[in-house]
């Protein structure tokens, strides 16, 4: 069953258990309503009686009751409740049957039986009190039930109407509901056959326009990654078959001995280079996989950032020494970071190991806790990142001026994004390029 047809069964269900419900109570109800309503409308014709009995015979003795119903056709009894007895101008055969199967002398007793029908009945005290006479005053139930019938009747056509007007109503909103929804369903079947440019957006609201605005990112982040993908395995194809072909051709000179000697000493020495290339390369974009799509690399624990900084200054003083440049390093405070010790590790000396190649004489390395986030930033005073290349610096295989691989940057990233930080690169007053990494609160301590 589609999903308008089921809202509107739902719907209707609903509104039918509603009604009926509510029709039983108001059935209920209404009897009770009407009998009291009719109790008060024979109290005042009651009331009226007794008063035009007074005016005329000046008091309201049994006798002179009698001698009045005599020449009235009303449905009524007068109890005299000393003698226990009734007077009434019914026939003496209904008199004797009422009196015979309903008790008079309780006040509270409402319905009158006689034979298979029910009476209402209304007592009025007649004054004085001491008399010891009651006016009593009946109507058929039947008359009473006709009316409660007759406006159940009417009451049952109102409910129709407007049910129906309810069940219309329901097949237009749910309607307006489910169309957004087949729509989006077509949408997520291009998605399904990776045809993003045929894309199209839909006008919804509530709820329903937040997932078609998360299904409509979800396309974007999906066709970006596929094509980063599509975009490194071009790369990755590229970069590896720059060495392969190097070692390829003076594997076959060597083989074919066309190489002298010295030329061949040199070829090897070559093949040995790229093949060092080769494994780096590849070591490279291994841990790139395994940090996508292997959570179980990934090992956090609570770190000392200052133990994090001696280790980075350790490992890039050759680097250091050998290309000339000063390192300075600074920590403000103590911070402590949840992550993964090696992975941090990494991220930070390939960020350094940058800095380092494109210093023309300092990098910067200075780590510092702010409120609840730690900022770490590494900056140099080289040429800087053109302003073309920075969207795309931390993509994989993008390399800048003097560059190696074009994996480092991006194995930066995905550790620090891993680790539950952020990136960015900007303009640095050295002169270069200023990287920043913040973390915040919810990874400083677990």
């Amino acid at each position: 069953m589609r999903l308008q047809s089921q809202l509107n069964a739902a719907f209707t269900t609903l509104l039918l258990i509603v009604m009926a419900i509510t029709g039983y109570l108001i059935y209920s109800l209404i009897l009770d309503m009407l009998i009291q309503d009719e109790q008060r409308q024979l109290r005042q014709k009651g009331d009226l009686l007794i008063e035009v009995l007074n005016e005329q015979y000046g008091n309201t003795s049994i006798s002179n009751l009698e001698e009045f119903l005599q020449d009235q056709d009303l449905q009524l009894f007068i109890y005299d409740r000393n003698q226990n007895a009734v007077v009434s101008p019914l026939p003496k055969s209904v008199v004797a049957e009422f009196f015979r199967t309903n008790d008079f002398s309780d006040k509270n007793e409402t319905l009158w039986e006689y034979k298979n029908d029910k009476y209402v009945t209304s007592r009025i005290l007649i004054r004085p009190e001491s008399t010891g006479l009651e006016l009593i005053l009946l109507t058929p139930l039947s008359d009473i039930e006709s009316v409660q019938q007759n406006f159940i009747f009417r009451l049952l056509i109102v409910f129709l109407i407007g049910g129906a007007i309810a069940t219309i109503l329901s097949y237009i909103f749910t309607r307006k509901l489910v169309t957004p929804l087949s729509k989006l369903k077509k949408q997520l079947k291009k998605i399904e056959k990776r045809q993003f440019n045929s894309m199209e957006r839909i006008h919804a609201t509530g709820e329903i326009k937040e997932v078609e605005q998360s299904v409509f990112e979800m396309a974007n982040e999906l066709q970006r990654y596929i094509n980063s993908q599509q975009t490194f395995f071009q790369n990755a194809s590229h970069e590896l078959k720059t060495p392969l072909m190097t070692i390829q051709g003076y594997a076959e000179g060597i083989r074919d001995k066309i190489f002298d000697a010295n030329e061949e000493e040199k070829g090897l020495e070559v093949m040995v280079t790229e093949v060092k290339r080769l494994k780096k390369i590849i070591n490279e974009m291994v841990l790139l996989a395994k940090l996508d799509s292997e959570p179980d690399v990934y090992n956090p624990e609570m770190l000392q950032l200052s133990v994090i900084l001696e280790q980075v200054v350790d490992r890039a003083l050759p680097i250091v020494n050998e290309n000339g440049v000063e390192l300075k390093h600074s920590m403000e405070g103590s911070p402590e970071l949840y992550a993964d010790g090696e992975k941090l590790l990494r991220a930070l000396l390939n960020l350094t190991f940058n800095g380092i190649r494109h210093a023309n004489e300092k990098v910067s390395l200075h780590i510092k806790q702010e409120n609840k986030r730690i900022l770490i930033t590494v900056e140099d005073d080289g040429e800087g990142i053109s302003e073309n290349l920075i969207p795309q610096i931390f993509h994989r295989f993008v390399k800048g001026k003097g560059g190696e691989t074009g994996l480092g940057l991006a194995i930066a990233r995905a550790i620090i994004e891993q680790s539950g930080g952020r990136i960015t690169v900007v303009r640095s007053q050295l002169g270069g390029a200023k990287f920043q990494i913040e973390f915040f609160e919810q990874h400083l301590e677990r």
